[in-house]
């Protein structure tokens, strides 16, 4: 995990918005692996694609799987697990002493480019966000495949999309289209309570968390977890 120091930063949410301050953490450097969900399940029988309740995921769940505890034989045990639930991947990240990050947390750390905390201002990180958004999803991309970030986190851009611990907390348009597919989440009218009109790719996520529910499974969304520091009592 990489050691996320204490900053603040300006949310895209709301007019007068100002600055959210956020707390040191821990991140994990890379997405949760196929590999690493993998053995979730294999010691947690409830979060297995046959036992699941649609509750807490609904019927894309692990659907490229092979059964319960076999990956698609197309697939690689280091390639980002999606097909996810919220709910499954706050059980995972429980199970490992850990918890998902914050939305705050995660936009924090993805204003980051490869030598700057906070890269949102310069053309070309929102150019390579932006052009990441257009392009199909590739099926196999590795973990760590894309660029290292000023915290030395792998992958915030370029690969997956990801679940937040609060993801429905900023609520920009109440369509869901689709169920759980992935196209068609978008409204853009909802541009108008952005603060800067201009960060499209970030408004563009925004958009996405306020289209999803909690047992949502999508193709192109994973997740990686976040951790406390402990602090150390004072002598």
């Amino acid at each position: 995990m990489a050691t996320i120091e204490r900053g603040s930063y300006t949310p895209l949410y709301g007019r007068d918005s100002s600055q959210v301050a956020v707390d040191a953490f821990l991140l994990d450097t890379v997405p949760v692996t196929k590999a690493e969900y993998l053995a979730f399940v294999k010691d947690n029988p409830k979060w297995r694609k046959s036992n699941v309740k649609g509750l807490f995921a609904d019927d894309n769940y692990l659907n490229a799987w092979q059964g319960d505890l076999q990956l698609n034989p197309n697939d690689k045990e280091d390639e980002p697990v999606t097909n996810v639930s919220w709910f499954a991947a706050k059980a995972y990240c429980k199970c490992q002493g850990k918890r998902l990050p914050t939305l705050d947390e995660w936009e924090y750390v993805a204003m980051a480019d490869d030598n700057s905390p906070d890269a949102r201002k310069k053309d070309s990180y929102n150019q390579y966000i932006l052009s990441w958004y257009e392009r199909p999803k590739d099926e196999h991309q590795q973990i760590g495949s894309t660029r290292k970030n000023y915290w030395g986190v792998y992958d915030m851009h370029g690969l997956v999309w990801e679940w937040t611990q609060d993801f429905n907390s900023v609520l920009i348009s109440s369509e869901s289209r689709n169920g759980g597919k992935n196209k068609n989440l978008f409204c853009s009218a909802a541009a108008v309570g952005a603060t800067d009109l201009m960060n499209y790719a970030a408004f563009m996520r925004y958009a996405f968390r306020s289209s999803v529910k909690g047992n949502y499974t999508i193709n192109n969304l994973g997740f990686r977890c976040a951790k406390d520091i402990e602090k150390k009592d004072s002598l």
